[in-house]
């Protein structure tokens, strides 16, 4: 059997967002059920390089079909300037579980970017209010676009807010979205008065407070993906009505990791995590809800859940390289 080789353009036009939040739905409720495999995250620290590697393996049931693989990511600070390379890239490796098969081998940064977007969406709708409007985006970096385009298709947005301390990036998104939605630049406290805000920034100083958040407002705490990192004030973490993906990745490296290590927030000041809800096991947003918050670290199993979306649609389309990765072929 040939292995699939799909580039970043490939990856992109088959990440459709629909066939991704439902498999992200998938993904969730399959590790509520406890029909998952996923080691921790590993990491291999490189200081000389300002960076480091990290590998997420995993394997899932969802019950109409199973799927596992592995990430290969890195997060090298100095590359942009230095290299003219991103920040972080990556590689998947998508593999057939019942014989090891090597599937597909696919860009792993485009397919990342959309599963993260599709993950917020999934919280967004069974958190965010049913006739949410509006969403602030704080941080127009890569996964900016994704956020709005993937949460655009739970709840009618028709107005966007974006903040960034970088110019040009607002001006590109606002170039790539001004003819869908009403769009424009803004400070923090604009983007965290929408109706679902999404940030996304790296930041270890908490950028967006209890009072600039609206007293309805969802918000999707992307940014947080290392011990130290730190979006949300203390305050609105306790505030509000906060759910995570997953325990030991949240206290240890998500939006909550700092709050948690001083021991201002507790296991009583978390609601649950995201699969709980998509089961059934909790309610989602109920009526007298005020503010809720998504602490989203991503799972490998989201990964592996997108490659299985990416796979299907690009061998449907006859998209991208197929090569013959084994030798088996005669």
């Amino acid at each position: 059997m040939d292995t699939l080789l799909l580039d970043a353009t490939v990856v992109e036009k088959n990440a459709r967002m629909d066939p991704l939040i439902g498999a992200m739905e998938d993904a969730f409720a399959a590790y509520e059920r406890g029909d998952v495999r996923m080691p921790a995250k590993s990491y291999i620290d490189l200081p000389q390089y300002e960076g480091d590697f990290r590998s997420m393996p995993a394997y899932l049931d969802a019950g109409d079909w199973d799927a596992a693989g592995i990430k290969w990511v890195n997060v090298h600070t100095r590359n942009p300037s230095e290299y003219g390379l991103p920040t972080v890239m990556g590689t998947m490796i998508y593999s057939d579980p019942e014989t090891a098969v090597p599937l597909a081998i696919m860009d792993g940064t485009e397919l990342t970017r959309n599963r993260t977007g599709a993950a917020a969406a999934v919280a967004t709708d069974h958190l965010a209010v049913e006739d949410a409007r509006s969403m602030g985006i704080v941080g127009a970096g890569a996964q900016a676009d994704t956020q709005l385009e993937a949460i655009a298709t739970v709840r009618p947005i028709e107005e966007v807010v974006v903040s960034d301390l970088d110019e040009d990036r607002i001006e590109q998104f606002i170039d790539a979205f001004e003819n869908q939605f009403s769009v424009r630049a803004g400070t923090p406290a604009e983007a965290a008065a929408c109706d679902v805000c999404s940030t996304v920034t790296p930041v270890k100083d908490p950028i967006v407070t209890r009072e600039m958040v609206g007293d309805r407002t969802h918000i999707n705490a992307m940014g947080a993906d290392a011990a130290g990192k730190h979006e949300l004030t203390d305050d609105l973490l306790l505030d509000a009505k906060v759910v995570i993906d997953d325990f030991e990745q949240c206290t240890h490296s998500g939006e909550i990791n700092v709050p948690w290590s001083a021991g201002i927030l507790d296991e009583g000041d978390v609601y649950g995590e995201i699969g709980e809800i998509v089961v059934g096991k909790k309610p989602g947003r109920i009526e007298d809800d005020g503010i809720t918050i998504f602490d989203s670290t991503g799972l490998a199993i989201q990964d592996v859940a997108a490659a299985h979306v990416v796979y299907e649609a690009a061998h449907a389309n006859d998209d991208g390289h197929s090569f013959d990765l084994l030798g088996l072929s005669e």
